[in-house]
């Protein structure tokens, strides 16, 4: 099977690929898409190896070494060593009134029967007095951590 997308390494492009193996200290998302380039090479100096045997010496599958081809191909050696950002969006499934409702009961007596406030107690009175939608005890959890404030603390002032 040919490869859509041919790989011809510049001498400078090479020589950087080989200083980054080298160094050893880069993270291995970067590292693996270099070794794939430089077997990969079809340059008069490059081994020019085909896809089957990248995926087995790198022991990354064929269609990692078919994206990292086409990367290089399209958007040079620099986007083919980086990994792309993702492109999802994330939904806030909370917004500041309902995060400062909950800082407020965080801080407030605990209900009736309990020494303190839990996060799941937590979790289940915001979405009790629909201050928010069903939302995981996690993320009752990250707000509490990012304002500073833990289930059952109070001022003392």
């Amino acid at each position: 099977m040919g490869q859509q997308h041919g790989v011809r390494l510049s001498e400078a492009d090479r020589s950087r690929l080989h200083a980054l193996l080298a160094a050893g200290s880069a993270p291995t998302r970067t590292l693996t898409p270099a070794r794939i380039l430089l077997k990969a090479d079809q340059g008069p100096q490059g081994p020019g190896w085909a896809d089957p045997a990248i995926a087995g010496a790198v022991e990354v599958s064929v269609p990692t070494i078919q994206r990292v081809r086409q990367r290089y191909a399209q958007e040079g050696l620099a986007a083919a060593l980086q990994r792309r950002p993702s492109r999802r969006e994330y939904r806030r499934k909370r917004d500041g009134r309902g995060e400062a409702h909950l800082i407020a009961l965080a801080c407030g007596p605990a209900p009736a029967g309990y020494a303190r406030w839990s996060l799941r107690l937590l979790k289940d009175r915001l979405v009790e007095l629909e201050y928010a939608d069903p939302v995981s005890y996690e993320t009752v959890r990250r707000v509490l951590k990012k304002t500073n404030s833990s289930p059952g603390s109070a001022s003392s002032g």
